[in-house]
This record gives C-alpha cells, sequence and structure tokens, in this order.
C-alpha cells in the first residue's frame, strides 16, 4: 500500500520563491482545482491520499516533497535551502512519525526533497543552489548504514535534481540534458525530453502502476508511453508558475517496509 502525503495550497502561493522560470500572475482558484486532480489522480494509482492543511503563511508549503525523505527504514526530515521553508517541515514529520522513525538534517547541512532521486538502492542527490555538501554528507550517514548508495550528482540552470532526472520505471530515467550529465546514470536506460520542451524531465512514478505527469508535455509524454509506460495526464499550469511540477506535490512512500 502507498501513502502519498500532500498538503492544501497556499492562499498566499503567488509570493512564492522563484529562481529559473519567470514571475507570471498564478490563478489560486484554478490552483486549487488544479491540486485536487493531481490528489485524484494519486487516489487512481493506488495511493491513500493524506491532505494536510494549508500553512496560508508559506507560500511554497504545497511543494510538500522539499520536506522530507522517506526510505524504507527511516524519514528524514529535511533543513530546505531557502530559510523562508524552514517552518514547512513540523507537521510533515508528526505526520511521518506514525510510519518511520524520524531523523534530521542539521545545520549547516541543507537539501531539498527536490534534490533526491531514489531508485531501488540507489539514491542520487542534487548539488544545487539548495542542497550542499554538509547536507549530502549528512543524508548518506542516515542512509548507507541500510544498504543505500548515495551519489551526488551537480546540476545546472535548474532548481532541483528532478527538474532534469526522474524514474518512469525501475529500469528507466527520464532526463533533460541540458541541465545535467549522462554518466552517473549509465546503469539505466534514458529517455530523453523532446527539444521542445524544456521543462518535461519531472515525472511521478506510483510504483508498477504508472507515472503522474503533466499534460503540458504531449512529445515526451509520447516518448514515455512507446516505452511502454502508462501515463496519467494533469493539468498543472498553476502550479507550474510556482516553479512546480508532479513530484514536488507530494511525498510517497510504502506503509511499511
Amino acid at each position: 500500500m502507498l501513502t502519498a502525503i500532500t498538503r492544501d495550497v497556499s492562499a498566499s502561493l503567488a509570493q512564492c520563491q522563484l529562481s529559473f522560470v519567470d514571475r507570471a500572475p498564478i490563478d489560486v482558484a484554478r490552483a486549487h482545482a488544479q491540486h485536487e486532480a493531481y490528489r485524484d489522480a494519486l487516489a487512481a494509482l493506488g495511493c491513500e491520499v493524506i491532505a494536510l492543511p494549508a500553512q496560508d503563511a508559506m507560500p511554497d508549503a504545497v511543494f510538500v516533497e522539499d520536506t522530507a525523505i522517506v526510505l524504507d527504514e527511516v524519514a528524514i526530515l529535511t533543513r530546505p535551502g531557502a530559510p523562508s521553508r524552514r517552518g514547512e517541515g513540523e507537521t510533515v514529520a508528526a505526520a511521518l512519525a506514525g510510519y518511520r522513525t524520524v531523523r534530521a538534517i542539521e545545520a549547516p547541512g541543507t537539501i531539498d526533497g527536490g534534490d533526491v532521486l531514489r531508485v531501488g538502492r540507489e539514491i542520487f542527490v542534487g548539488r544545487s543552489a539548495r542542497t550542499n555538501e554538509d547536507g549530502i554528507a549528512q543524508l548518506a550517514a542516515i542512509a548507507q548504514p541500510f544498504g543505500y548508495r548515495v551519489t551526488a550528482v551537480p546540476t545546472r540552470d535548474c532548481l532541483h535534481l528532478k527538474s532534469a532526472v526522474t524514474a518512469v520505471s525501475h529500469d528507466t530515467l527520464l532526463i533533460q540534458p541540458r541541465w545535467i550529465d549522462r554518466e552517473p546514470f549509465a546503469d539505466f536506460k534514458l529517455i530523453e525530453v523532446d527539444p521542445e520542451e524544456e521543462h518535461a524531465a519531472n515525472a511521478l512514478r506510483i510504483g508498477d502502476a504508472g507515472i503522474v505527469y503533466p499534460s503540458s508535455f504531449p512529445r515526451t509524454r509520447e516518448r514515455i508511453e512507446q516505452a511502454g509506460v502508462r501515463v496519467v495526464p494533469v493539468d498543472l499550469s498553476e502550479l507550474q508558475k510556482a516553479e512546480g511540477a508532479t513530484t514536488c506535490c507530494s511525498i510517497v512512500f510504502r506503509r511499511s517496509a
């Protein structure tokens, strides 16, 4: 049984942090509706969906992925790279405590969940503006005793590692080669995004059931489906204006290891 922790859209979403996209007007009511449809997609793919209440004073709180990393054996509360986001994790930690022992990244380490890609026992961590070497080292110290291999991967021209690469199956990754090098992922099959769809590398895998994927990238979607992966499209246009994507809006994990 998969569980997906989500958080309602903040009323202040339009004041979100932005790094690599230009600010544009956000229709918050439409963002709410899109987020509900996203939750419906998670449920349709077999997730038990937990909906945490909005944190209206924290514009980016809907992007709950950045606050925690959940492995089979332990949950790790992150320390986000943006200081304004460091109050988001408390209620997430409380929700996770019912499923896992919760550890935490401590100062001076920083790490965003969006920089952490787990595929089996491999954990790739983006070395980005939001995640530093100390944060990566702390994550490795927690994860390696459980048999995970942690690999730091430099990113360029994007917010997070999972802006540039995500898993669409147990052995296949979706990649934007302009933002990340291929070499760390040599053991996987790679699907490149369509060159006309720059932000198309973020897909949310729900076990073997399929992926949740933005409806705004039809050319890349065709490439994914040609590889035999089921795609459940969702419209995330308003959340994309806040530099969000499909993985950002949930923390998905198995209820028990």
